[in-house]
């Protein structure tokens, strides 16, 4: 069976993890994982990129140490490493989650579209 490298919760350094996180694409997979819906394949995203940027994104948070990826079948499946991270930073993703659905909902009352994400 094929697998994914990923970092020991040791290895996990809050520098990675946070710039994993300041980026919209990533912060808006890790909300998704973090509303309960673990073990997504990376297609059930609907991302404003293309494939290969996703890839990356994807990519980017498993070697950050958030999220963990494994294939089944075809198909990467993708969970939040949630014990992990709680253990070495604890209520920092809770947190993080938190901010991002409450900016949400305040972009959606003050009548503003979401940002437009460009690839770059």
């Amino acid at each position: 069976m094929r697998t994914l490298p990923h970092p020991e919760p040791e290895d996990i350094r809050i520098d990675t993890v946070l710039a994993a996180l300041a980026d919209p694409i990533r912060l808006r997979i890790v909300s998704q994982l973090a509303d309960g819906h673990d073990d997504q394949a990376c297609i059930a995203f609907e991302l404003p990129v293309s494939k290969s940027t996703s890839t990356h994104h994807f990519r980017v948070l498993r070697e950050a140490g958030v999220i963990e990826q494994r294939y089944k079948g075809t198909a990467i499946l993708n969970s939040l490493r949630m014990d992990v991270l709680d253990s070495c930073f604890p209520g920092l993703i809770d947190v993080v989650v938190a901010a991002d659905a409450n900016a949400r909902l305040g972009a959606k009352s003050l009548g503003l579209a979401e940002k437009n994400v460009v690839e770059t």
